[in-house]
């Protein structure tokens, strides 16, 4: 792994008794010594500290301020910037012409700039994408701080120790506070349904700010193993597995995040790539819909498993993008994509594991409650 990039917690991580996995480019902890299933219910319990400094951040800036990029950066998403509130930040996705996610992200209005972050094994073709897409509006991308993820109801409690003033955020506020580890610039949340907080810290102070976090009783390191079962566990898309370039943001079932004056009719309707093809399966349905789904048993149907809509015949309607066993609903759970007759809750169809065809239930997501501040 000495060709891959490593993040300023490295030597942390290593202390930690992490197990070391490539990702993204990245050498990332994929579990400590608690072990994933612990690691996955401490966080829904106290509170998980996350390393996730290979996520990308970007900072893009036009002579007219915040209202000038966001009115470049909407021709690039199917969201509303130009409405987003000082402060605040909501979730996007860069379309391509034919309608499908080139990424999702996040996207936050700070006064006089915005301030982006994207996926970590897409962040150079997003930083290029902006570049290529955006005149006028300077792309800085940030290579010398770190980002920590503080996730569980005990995140609060015990961030406001190190920076009192976050405790008054709510989900999706952004806020830039001083401490004693330099200008933070945290957001209130998270990628596991829990409520919590993302901290970008410079990379001279990321190791002590950890060290600080994990001294509280409340705190354990979490790795990507567990990160990736409580994201299941919240019905939350993994980019590239999903969602990706052959997705709408309809299919995948992210229409949420579509706000009514870029859909039609609105006033500033359309304007991004694809829209056409998103805004008619806005109106009229997409053929097909990203579904929760809850195989019967205790064993997880994986990524790439076939689903079909008969024990026996027939060719496979849809397929599972992730799946793994949740810690929390004590079950095994799956999300996949199936035609739309076959998308309502509670209808049973089959997937095909090691040439067997199991029973499995469209389920409704989250399986697990978000607990997000609202």
């Amino acid at each position: 792994m000495s060709d891959l990039h490593k993040t300023p917690l490295n030597v942390l991580h290593r202390e930690l008794g992490a197990k070391m996995v490539p990702f993204a480019g990245y050498e990332m902890p994929v579990q400590y010594p608690l072990g994933v299933m612990k690691e996955h219910l401490h966080c829904r319990a106290r509170a998980g500290l996350f390393d996730v400094s290979h996520m990308g951040q970007v900072i893009l800036r036009a002579p007219g301020g915040y209202a000038a990029v966001a009115e470049a950066v909407e021709a690039l998403v199917p969201v509303d910037l130009l409405g987003l509130g000082v402060m605040r930040q909501r979730y996007g996705m860069f379309t391509n012409d034919a309608g499908g996610i080139l990424d999702d992200l996040m996207l936050a209005n700070r006064g006089d700039h915005m301030f982006v972050v994207v996926n970590a094994a897409c962040k150079a073709a997003d930083v290029a994408h902006l570049r290529a897409g955006l005149a006028g509006v300077e792309v800085e991308e940030i290579s010398d701080r770190a980002l920590l993820a503080l996730q569980g109801p005990a995140a609060e409690a015990v961030l406001a120790t190190l920076v009192p003033d976050a405790a008054a955020m709510r989900f999706m506020d952004v806020g830039m506070f001083g401490s004693e580890f330099g200008e933070l610039w945290v957001s209130r949340s998270g990628y596991t349904g829990e409520d919590g907080f993302e901290i970008s810290v410079t990379e001279a102070q990321a190791e002590p700010l950890a060290r600080a976090l994990l001294a509280h009783e409340d705190v354990e390191p979490i790795g990507l193993g567990a990160r990736d079962s409580l994201r299941l566990e919240a019905g939350l898309c993994l980019y590239g597995h999903d969602i990706d370039t052959g997705t709408t943001p309809v299919e995948a079932s992210l229409s949420w995040a579509i706000q009514k004056v870029r859909r039609a009719d609105g006033a500033r309707a359309g304007g991004f790539p694809g829209a056409d093809r998103i805004l008619r399966e806005l109106q009229q349905g997409a053929p097909r819909a990203r579904v929760g789904l809850r195989p019967e048993g205790r064993a997880p149907m994986r990524e790439g498993t076939p689903l079909f809509a008969a024990a026996e015949g027939g060719e496979a309607i849809g397929h599972v993008t992730s799946g793994a066993f949740g810690p929390t609903i004590e079950a095994p759970m799956s999300m996949g994509y199936v035609p739309h007759d076959f998308a309502a809750e509670g209808a049973e169809l089959f997937g095909e594991v090691r040439g067997k065809r199991l029973p499995v239930r469209v389920a409704k997501l989250p399986f697990t409650p978000a607990t997000f501040k609202r």
